[in-house]
């Protein structure tokens, strides 16, 4: 089973806000997820980020493939940082 990190969009119409979740590569963007690390509002002025830190390196340590921007997310929150501190 591929797991990835990826983003989950809720919101209304043309107000978008989205949830990081760890999801099997196969279910739909906004279906069915595996566990919910963090949360992102790109319409907040500065942008809302949250992610649990701990969840997110524990997934990336298991072999879970973040998309591309979920990436970048990860490494403005410091998450790349607190992986290197573990090794």
């Amino acid at each position: 089973m591929a797991v990835k990190i990826r983003l989950k969009r809720m919101g209304a119409k043309k107000k978008p806000f989205y949830r990081i979740v760890v999801a099997d590569s196969r279910s739909p963007r906004d279906g069915r997820f595996i566990e919910e690390i963090g949360y992102y509002n790109p319409l907040t002025e500065p942008i809302d980020l949250k992610i649990n830190t701990e969840s997110a390196v524990k997934w990336l340590s298991e072999g879970a493939q973040p998309t591309d921007t979920v990436r970048e997310l990860l490494k403005k929150n410091g998450v790349y940082e607190a992986i290197e501190g573990k090794k």
